[in-house]
């Protein structure tokens, strides 16, 4: 299926508009990518594995990170392999919040699939 700048947006505001409604977690979309990458990648995530797949800088990494931590939506612990090493993990208010926008998306795009009513004419 090829979408038109129209149907793409179209498809794109939906989602985005739960995104700034959110209480409290109006994310940019790097902070976005990041916490998508966490909970649909399977773990461990380090900043220097997030930063090379999304090719971003690690302070980019770690700027996102301050922030969903500070938001409840990842949280940060010792890696237990390696103490230095801190890995990145998945919260309940994060899964929320992800579980809410697949859904705002999944609506999109049954709306794009969907035949428009017969308009009276």
């Amino acid at each position: 299926m090829t979408l038109t700048t129209e149907q793409a947006l179209g498809l794109w505001l939906g989602p985005l508009t739960v995104m700034v409604r959110a209480e409290g977690n109006d994310l940019s979309a790097r902070q976005t990518a990041v916490l998508v990458r966490v909970y649909v990648e399977p773990p461990p995530h380090t900043v220097r594995g997030l930063a090379a797949a999304l090719r971003l800088s690690k302070p980019a990494i770690s700027r996102a990170l301050d922030t969903l931590g500070r938001r409840g939506m990842i949280r940060r612990a010792a890696d237990p392999r390696d103490k230095r090493s801190i890995v990145v993990q998945r919260t309940v208010k994060g899964s929320v919040y992800l579980r809410e926008l697949a859904d705002a998306i999944a609506l999109a795009a049954d709306a794009l699939s969907s035949p428009e009513p017969d308009r009276p004419g």
